[in-house]
């Protein structure tokens, strides 16, 4: 009897490793010349992380430091949705970046329905904000993984729970 394979397409990411990223980035903000002088915060909670300094600079230098971090820390800048930047009391600035999990309807159609078109021995489920693919032939996911890595979608990607 042939056994049936599978695995899951999943968008999250490592919150320690974000919390890491998040530490460091306050971290050098603290002691950069630049930097340290100005009045930055950074608050992260488990949906967003919330950037509050005094000018547009500063708050460019930061973002640009938060997003280094997160690649340093083998994060995928898609996790990151920045939201339109905001004036605070006191003439500071303030930047609210979103923190992305799951896939989307829309865009777990588009895996679905790309798996569907290109792997004709392979079926696509979307099971809520994941997308389950399942094959009787390890070689054949193996191969929509490949697709899948290759392809640009506007979340990150990881796969898990191979069987």
């Amino acid at each position: 009897m042939a056994s049936t394979n599978s695995f899951d397409i999943v968008s999250d990411f490592d919150q320690q490793e974000l919390t890491n990223a998040v530490d460091q980035t306050e971290r050098e903000v603290r002691t950069r010349f630049d930097l340290k002088s100005t009045p930055t915060e950074i608050e992260r909670n488990d949906n967003e992380i919330v950037i509050t300094t005094d000018t547009d600079f500063t708050l460019a230098a930061v973002t640009d430091i938060l997003e280094s971090r997160v690649i340093r820390r083998g994060l995928s800048l898609k996790v990151l949705d920045y939201q339109k930047q905001e004036t605070a009391s006191g003439g500071k600035v303030r930047q609210e970046i979103k923190l992305k999990r799951g896939i989307p309807e829309e865009i777990a159609k588009q895996i679905s329905k790309q798996i569907r078109s290109d792997f004709k021995k392979v079926t696509a489920q979307i099971q809520g904000d994941e997308v389950r693919v399942s094959s009787k032939n390890k070689d054949d996911l193996q191969a929509v993984m490949q697709a899948m890595k290759e392809s640009d979608y506007p979340v990150a990607l990881q796969f898990t729970n191979f069987r």
